[in-house]
């Protein structure tokens, strides 16, 4: 009989411990940093696209002017900083020129120089931010697939000029040469936005259309510092030039890349500023919200 007691009296305490060990408070989990998270994020597989694919994303800019569509292909990398640059656009398209470069720095604005470049050209910020899904798509083939785009946009151009809507105007030199199709401004200064029909211009011939051009864009020195020094591309080498030196943001480095041109514009610490007066006097206290394309 005591050895039952006594065994049951084993048994209610170790009952017992157990239940007190299953009581205690778990350890808590480890905290999950934020640099893990970005870590985590960065590993993120990058996205790929086929030549088809491509071919359609570049088809409704492949007409650009080579110094225009090189700002345009490293803007979309930076496919967040997009929409607030067209509402800026759009609410100061009346400057133009010295007063438009003078506005950019005069509001510290915070954007990568080749979203600054496209400043200028409102039409061109308002197309990309109305569709984001296709400017996220074209910046991830840039930072993934630079030089396949570059050969899509090759494929393009040559479909145009193969059909006959891509020629010389008086806007424009198109030369095709050494597998390549290159256009640029007759004027440097002068920039046109090429206004087409993606459906039209890669087909067979429609009669009657053509391709027509906005009202021309100056770009002068003032801009120099917002990416419009060089660029271009090398075709030959796939690289996209910016400032005359080559832009090298890839999907990799894309949380850190800085390019290095040596006449980049860094917005100044400090708040945004949304005033400055203006050769119209109208717009001297306020800008509107709507208005067309910088023109000269």
């Amino acid at each position: 009989m005591k050895t039952c007691k006594s065994f049951l009296s084993l048994t209610i305490l170790v009952a017992f411990l157990a239940s007190s060990l299953g009581a205690q408070t778990p350890p808590p989990a480890q905290p999950v940093y934020a640099a893990d998270q970005t870590s985590a994020t960065d590993q993120a597989p990058p996205p790929s696209f086929s030549p088809a694919q491509l071919d359609q994303l570049v088809s409704r800019i492949a007409l650009y002017p080579d110094s225009l569509l090189a700002q345009v292909l490293a803007a979309a990398t930076y496919p967040n900083e997009i929409p607030d640059a067209a509402a800026w656009a759009d609410q100061h398209h009346y400057l133009t020129g010295q007063a438009l470069a003078d506005a950019i720095q005069g509001d510290q604005l915070p954007w990568d120089p080749s979203v600054l470049a496209l400043l200028p050209f409102p039409s061109v910020l308002q197309m990309m931010a109305q569709d984001p899904g296709w400017t996220q798509q074209l910046g991830d083939a840039v930072l993934t697939q630079r030089a396949d785009v570059m050969d899509a946009v090759q494929r393009m151009r040559q479909q145009a000029y193969n059909y006959g809507y891509l020629q010389p105007t008086p806007y424009q030199n198109v030369a095709n040469s050494d597998g390549y199709v290159q256009i640029q401004p007759v004027n440097p200064a002068y920039l046109y936005v090429p206004v087409y029909r993606p459906a039209v211009v890669y087909a067979a011939p429609a009669p009657g259309f053509a391709i027509h051009f906005a009202p021309s864009i100056y770009i002068g020195p003032a801009f120099v510092p917002f990416g419009w020094a060089r660029p271009g591309f090398v075709w030959g080498t796939h690289a996209i030039l910016i400032g005359g030196v080559p832009w090298g943001r890839t999907w990799a480095n894309r949380a850190v890349y800085v390019h290095s041109y040596p006449y980049a514009y860094h917005a100044a610490p400090g708040s945004r500023v949304e005033y400055h007066p203006s050769s119209h006097p109208q717009y001297a206290h306020s800008a509107p919200s709507h208005g067309s394309e910088h023109s000269k």
